[in-house]
This record gives C-alpha cells, sequence and structure tokens, in this order.
C-alpha cells in the first residue's frame, strides 16, 4: 500500500496582470520552484490563495499537514511598529493580512512552519521582532545580500549555530544565495538565531521548544533541485509534519 504524503502548505501571493486582455485582473500564484522542493522531498504542495477571512484560513490549514511561508513583497513596517523609510519596498497591505491569518492560526494548530526570505521576516515581526528596513542601516554589513541574478547558485555563506534544529539539517556551516535588503532587527521573544552571515545578519531563526517554527531568510527552494543541503530543509519539513500527525 502506498504511504499517503503529507500535504504541504504554500502560501500564495497575487500577481497583477499588466497587459493582455485583462490588464488590472489579479491572479493568485507562487513561483513553482517551492512546490518542486516540496514534490522533491517528498510531499504532495498545496498552493493556498491569498485570502483574509480568518473562517476560511482555518478551513485551508485544517487541510494541510505543514506551511511554507514564501516570500515576495516587503512586510509594512508599521506591523513592527515603524514608520517607512525612504529605502523600504512595495508592499501588499493584503498578504501581510493573509499571512499574519496563516501564522495566527498553524501557531493555533500547532503545524510546522517554513518561512522564507519574506516568510522568514513574517515569522519574525507576527511574533513580536522587529527588522531593519534596509541591509545599508546595518553599520557592518559588507556582503552582497542581493545577487540579483543565477538564483540556484550559492554566493556567500552562512553560520549555523550550535544546539538548533538547523544544525541537525545543515552542519556547522552553508552556501546560500541571497535576494533581500530587509534583515532582523530584534528577534521575537521565544525564537533564537540559528544563523548568520560573515557580516553577522541574521539568516535563520527557529522557535525554542518542540513546535517546528524556522524561518531562513535565502531561498532554499530554488536551490533544492541541484544542492541536496538545501533540499534537506524541505525534508526535515516533511519529517516533522508526518510526526505532527501521528500525535
Amino acid at each position: 500500500m502506498t504511504k499517503k504524503k503529507s500535504i504541504i502548505g504554500i502560501s500564495g501571493s497575487i500577481i497583477v496582470d499588466n497587459g493582455g486582455n485583462f490588464p488590472g485582473y489579479e491572479r493568485a500564484y507562487v513561483n513553482y520552484d517551492y512546490a518542486e522542493a516540496v514534490i522533491l522531498a517528498g510531499g504532495a504542495p498545496f498552493i493556498i490563495p491569498v485570502v483574509c477571512d480568518e473562517d476560511v484560513v482555518r478551513a485551508q490549514l485544517q487541510s494541510v499537514d505543514a506551511l511554507i511561508l514564501s516570500g515576495g513583497h516587503d512586510p509594512n513596517p508599521l506591523l513592527y511598529g515603524e514608520e517607512p523609510s525612504l529605502k523600504h519596498g512595495e508592499i501588499l497591505p493584503k498578504r501581510d493580512t493573509f499571512d499574519f491569518l496563516l501564522m495566527k492560526v498553524a501557531m493555533e494548530m500547532k503545524k510546522p512552519i517554513l518561512g522564507i526570505c519574506r516568510g522568514h521576516q513574517i515569522v519574525n515581526i507576527f511574533n513580536g521582532g522587529s527588522l531593519y528596513q534596509d541591509i545599508s542601516f546595518i553599520e557592518e554589513a559588507y556582503i552582497k545580500h542581493n545577487q540579483q541574478m543565477l538564483p540556484s547558485e550559492a554566493t556567500h555563506t552562512v553560520l549555523v549555530e550550535k544546539e538548533s534544529k538547523l544544525k541537525e539539517i545543515l552542519g556547522d556551516f552553508a552556501l546560500v544565495n541571497s535576494f533581500h535588503h530587509l534583515s532582523i532587527k530584534d528577534v521575537a521573544p521565544g525564537f533564537k538565531i540559528s544563523a548568520i552571515s560573515k557580516d553577522g545578519v541574521i539568516e535563520a531563526i527557529e522557535k525554542e521548544g518542540d513546535h517546528f517554527v524556522m524561518g531562513v531568510q535565502w531561498h532554499p527552494e530554488m536551490m533544492a533541485k541541484n544542492h541536496e543541503n538545501m533540499l534537506k530543509i524541505f525534508k526535515r519539513l516533511v519529517e516533522e509534519s508526518e510526526n505532527n500527525k501521528n500525535n
């Protein structure tokens, strides 16, 4: 008998059609490499469209075994008590509302959660942390954190903290890609840093305790097809989802 695959929910976003027959038309989407990484890890991907109704979000999450918060727009700085700086990027308030609802319900349900890039930032600010609105506001930062091309290639090193779940997955360090200009400033209560870059930028956080909630600033889904250590992150998420189903 074939083992039933874990259903891994992937938060979607909205893209606006700027041409063709439907200018201004909103479309639900997520980059396909998220789905591909989940499939390669042994799970079944389930894309969750943006919805701002908690009852609907609750029903969506009841249908999945784990959640990936995908990348995208800059989170609105008002969410962590700051006014937008001149270097802040484009926001999508509807997506912020949706992602916060996903976090609220998934945390209540104790679903395993993996935040990627924007998702990593959402995990932090939902739980009471804050962000630097641009890497340039970090005096010590000297690494290029937006490589701008070759998404599947690693361009800098992250150092993984001891006594972390991420160390169990990646070991002491990893080579990662990088496509961000925001960064975590204050880590949320109940979370700890699990990786930093060599210039001190926070690259990963995780929830303390048994509930698997992890955020990574890079894009492992873009590397998973050709880099086994990045695929291990998704394999761990699938494993956590299977353990969660059996509890």
